[in-house]
């Protein structure tokens, strides 16, 4: 039997090194797996879902088996108990309007006239960020509560009793999960907290995608405004959510924020300007934040390039990883690289020789993360997962 806690000192030692742009022993594994821990489990992703006990301890058994250095407690981050009991609108549950066998999904607002919020309500956003969450998105998103001067109802009381409760009931059995990754498996938790920045949340939870490519081009100061209404609070929730000691990175999740999603003058003027500042704030105060850059963020690199030596990571998913290492090599950890694609539909040879290309090219001075270019899910082989594991210790050796 390996002494657990000696395995564990040497994977955190491995990790931080890396993500502080050192050179460890050898290139830490870190797969961010979501529903690919029911792949290799026997579980449904419905299961995974519904019951996260049987989600961490799916990831647990995966962490054992794999041997990887650091993972997520649960990558499958939306427990439905949580957005069910307050009978969110905009989820898709397996299993609950869906096959048991895909992932929850994200719905859209369906047209202008449906989103979360209108284009007129911005100057009551921008005036009061909480309130307006509270007193105006939360009765349109929910099918329970009741909006202010609306009737009370026994299920909007139960709305809020019943959430906070499982709100508690999860969150506070992270610690315990956390705890059993290092004691049974010498497993690292990859992340703590979370952080988005407040142009996504515009997109994500208020006007949708289209919603907020309509007011960028018809009032885009209305939308900074906006956009800097809201740094305080998400700056606020990123740092009180992280690792105190700030030995692992804060997660943010990059959306829709670069071109061509957006125009690089809205990039310019409106994103990064109330991106940069919390960024920046974070590191100040111990925080490293992991960069997880879902889709292309190439026409970025130079800009990301400004931000203080090692206060991020940066994850690689649909850009070139070779392109992204000489563009921010020199000063940020890189993650990521090895294709979902390859993964899901490639042969475990092709997946071993990427592994060794990437290693060969990216981490030859340190600074190198192995991971998959997205987060896992129950598309990926387990040969295939096997083969990224097993590359990455044989080609990984410093």
């Amino acid at each position: 039997m390996p002494d657990m806690e000696q395995l564990y000192q040497q994977r955190l030692k491995r990790y931080t090194t890396a993500m502080r742009k050192g050179k460890p022993d050898r290139v830490p594994i870190r797969p961010f797996v979501a529903e690919f821990i029911a792949t290799y489990t026997g579980f449904t992703c419905q299961e995974v879902t519904q019951d996260y006990n049987k989600a961490f301890e799916a990831t647990r058994r995966c962490c054992r088996d794999f041997d990887w250095d650091a993972t997520v407690p649960n990558m499958v981050y939306v427990w439905a108990g949580i957005p069910q009991v307050v009978n969110l609108k905009y989820y898709q549950f397996p299993g609950v309007g869906l096959s048991p066998n895909v992932g929850f999904n994200y719905l859209e607002p369906p047209e202008e006239q449906g989103s979360w919020m209108q284009a007129d309500e911005y100057d009551a956003l921008i005036e009061d960020p909480t309130g307006y969450l509270y007193n105006v998105w939360l009765p349109r998103v929910s099918r329970d509560v009741a909006a202010p001067g609306q009737p009370n109802t026994l299920k909007n009381n139960l709305s809020f009793l019943k959430g906070g409760m499982q709100m508690m009931n999860y969150f506070g059995a992270f610690p315990g999960q956390i705890e059993k990754m290092r004691t049974e498996c010498g497993t690292v938790s990859a992340i703590a907290g979370i952080f988005k920045a407040p142009l996504d949340i515009l997109a994500d939870k208020l006007r949708g995608y289209l919603g907020l490519a309509v007011d960028l081009m018809e009032r885009p100061d209305k939308v900074k405004k906006a956009c800097e209404a809201l740094m305080p609070h998400l700056y606020h929730v990123a740092l009180t959510s992280s690792d105190p000691t700030g030995t692992v990175p804060i997660g943010f999740w990059m959306h829709r924020a670069c071109v061509p999603f957006i125009s690089q003058e809205h990039f310019d003027n409106i994103h990064w300007p109330t991106l940069k500042p919390i960024i920046e704030e974070l590191w100040k105060n111990g925080r490293q934040t992991l960069f997880y850059a879902e889709g292309k963020w190439g026409a970025h690199l130079k800009t990301f390039a400004t931000l203080p030596e090692r206060s991020i990571v940066f994850h690689c998913d649909r850009d070139d990883v070779f392109e992204v290492h000489r563009a921010l090599g020199h000063k940020f950890c890189i993650s990521g690289g090895v294709p979902n694609m390859m993964l899901a539909y490639g042969k475990p040879q092709e997946v071993r020789e990427c592994v060794k290309k990437i290693i060969q090219g990216v981490a030859r001075d340190g600074g190198y993360i192995l991971d998959a270019s997205a987060i896992v899910q129950n598309d990926a082989k387990v040969e295939n997962m096997k083969a990224m594991t097993e590359a990455g210790r044989e080609y990984g050796q410093y």
